[in-house]
């Protein structure tokens, strides 16, 4: 059997009141790397939830391991690596070009087959258990070994944090420390002179940046207390942290982060 991961991330438990979530989710997930496609459908049965279609598989895989548990709007996301299939989404197939347009034949088959629900999905997909490992590629290598496993399609990573309270301490850490021990991450050096302070300094920030926004990007490092914007200039803002070191971490792991398609974030320790 054909199983591969592929391109896309299923977020859920998003908060149901957020207006334009696209916008947003495409703000805390472009650091990872390219996305070609959010889908956010305000119908009764999607609501709270999303899919991230990213170009690169890894691209979807460091972005659902560093955001898993992430306070997107007061809720902690909930995101599953749904994206196991033998097939790609057409977004993907098109881009590949071996995209193939469905007929109604092919599309009234599908409706016909029965659809038994049962923990981890569709009774028809096999299951297995025992302990399995996963290994991500990319960002900070890391093993998980996993109890029972339902279904091969669908690995809810939440549920692989809770059995070992380790191993879930060593990834809070690692979500924020992986920029400079991996080096994988942006530079920490902005060319600024200006010394270490406990306020930064953000520009090059696009027209449409909001508080609520800036503040989903920093409230997740330690020591973070406030995002001030400066009133009559969207382009740039401040951000106040407890103390220099705490405010030297979260400038290193969003230098260059991109706000926007064209908006690169500027990060500089504030002048005192």
């Amino acid at each position: 059997m054909d199983i591969r991961p592929t391109h896309t991330i299923y977020a859920n438990n998003l908060n149901e009141k957020i207006k334009k979530e696209g916008k947003s989710l495409y703000a805390i997930f472009s650091q990872f790397g390219q996305i070609l496609d959010i889908v956010a459908l305000k119908t009764l049965k999607m609501r709270g939830q999303a899919f991230v279609i990213f170009k690169e598989i890894s691209s979807a895989t460091n972005a659902l391991r560093s955001m898993q548990g992430f306070p997107f709007y007061d809720k902690p996301m909930v995101l599953n690596l749904l994206a196991y299939s033998k097939k790609d989404s057409d977004v993907i197939s098109k881009l590949k070009g071996t995209y193939q347009e469905r007929t109604k034949e092919k599309k009234k088959k599908k409706k016909e087959v029965k659809k038994k629900s049962v923990r981890g999905g569709f009774s028809q997909i096999p299951k297995f258990y025992g302990k399995i490992q996963i290994k991500f590629d990319g960002v900070c290598p890391l093993t998980i070994e996993m109890p029972t496993l339902y279904n091969p399609y669908q690995i809810n990573l939440g549920s692989c944090f809770m059995p070992n309270i380790r191993l879930k301490q060593m990834l809070k850490f690692e979500r924020f420390s992986r920029f400079s021990q991996c080096g994988q991450g942006r530079t920490d050096d902005d060319g600024s002179k200006n010394p270490p302070n406990h306020i930064l300094f953000l520009n090059n920030l696009p027209p449409e940046t909001q508080e609520e926004m800036l503040n989903m990007l920093f409230n997740r490092f330690s020591g973070f207390k406030e995002v001030r914007l400066v009133p009559g200039r969207h382009d740039i803002a401040f951000v106040e942290f407890d103390s220099d070191q705490q405010a030297s971490d979260a400038k290193g792991a969003l230098q260059g982060f991109k706000i926007s398609p064209t908006h690169a974030m500027k990060v500089t320790f504030a002048k005192k």
